[in-house]
């Protein structure tokens, strides 16, 4: 019995220590062309993908079948089977196409176009555009509310997020936010809208209804200038309570308390996290690291960066799928 519990315990903790297995991590390199492919369960790059020019903002469609895949020199969205891990069609969009989110009626993409202004709206099933919104200079990040009413998009050079009536495609509101705005994230109860600002290194809160502005994160790290503190990509924990915001060059993942938006702690990851995501289980948290071509893991359970895995050239978007 006990040769049973010497070797059992460590096989537990070991399955504790892990991300979850089955998971699988999509990665995009722009400077390599590729979709790196890793196993959740092992932290192990299992396949590249080629895809086109410049790839940078990743999302799964409805059925987690599809990844799509921005080709910012390609103009378009490379459409890639992940049972077969390789393109089976792309998707029209206007010129340089940066980020971009898959309505929840699994119908239509919302695209970024940062050399034309625009959001480009995408029917999958008849690949073409539909229909386009002018919104500020080079617009970037994208986001949709739950119930699918509003998107948003942010623009860099002009220091706005636009909000669009998902239904009319009309333009409902332009809203001021800090020096180049990056990303944008809704609450999962779609009544806060949370917006990066690169420069700034902060983050602005709104209220969906009112538009009116309700709070703000400024994030610090000791040690480094205020300049190499930049606030990029979002992503939210699915009961809300928790954001995590990626901070660039200042090589840190911030925690955020959504109800008092306070930073709970920093995690030191690569160099440049770009955007981060959460497992499923919502117990680990990976940074695409750009400028050290590794993505990291984190045990939010125990407060901890697991492991580095170098991925490619140049990581950018983060997904995570089955």
């Amino acid at each position: 019995m006990q040769v049973l519990i010497v070797i059992v315990v460590p096989l537990l903790l070991s399955a504790l220590a892990g991300p979850a297995a089955a998971e699988t991590i999509y990665v995009s390199n722009e400077q390599d062309n590729t979709v790196a492919v890793i196993d959740g369960a092992t932290m192990t790059l299992s396949a590249t993908i080629d895809v086109g020019r410049r790839p940078r903002g990743l999302a799964l469609s409805a059925d987690k079948k599809i990844l799509f895949v921005a080709e910012g020199d390609g103009n378009r969205i490379d459409v890639v089977d992940l049972a077969k891990r390789q393109i089976v069609g792309q998707l029209p969009t206007g010129a340089d196409p940066e980020f971009f989110v898959v309505h929840p009626d699994g119908k239509r993409l919302f695209v970024a176009n940062e050399n034309d202004n625009l959001v480009s709206v995408v029917d999958i099933a008849a690949a073409q555009v539909i229909g386009t919104v002018d919104v500020g200079v080079e617009p970037e990040g994208m986001a949709v509310s739950p119930d699918g009413r509003y998107v948003a998009c942010t623009s860099e050079t002009s220091s706005m997020v636009h909000l669009i009536d998902a239904g009319s495609l009309e333009l409902v509101d332009n809203l001021l936010v800090d020096t180049r705005p990056r990303a944008a994230a809704f609450s999962p109860d779609g009544k806060r809208l949370w917006v990066s600002s690169e420069i700034r290194g902060t983050v602005t809160v709104f209220d969906t209804l009112t538009r009116a502005q309700t709070g703000k994160v400024q994030f610090e790290v000791q040690g480094i200038r205020r300049e190499g503190v930049q606030a990029v990509g979002i992503e939210m924990s699915r009961n809300g309570g928790t954001a995590y915001v990626a901070l660039g060059p200042a090589n840190r993942v911030a925690e955020v308390d959504t109800g008092t938006l306070a930073v709970r702690r920093l995690y030191l990851v690569g160099q440049r996290p770009w955007h981060v995501a959460l497992s499923d289980d919502q117990k680990h948290l990976i940074s695409a690291n750009g400028n050290s071509g590794d993505i990291s893991f984190i045990d939010l359970e125990n407060d901890e960066v697991l492991k580095s895995l170098p991925v490619g050239r140049g990581p950018w978007g983060v997904v995570v799928g089955p």
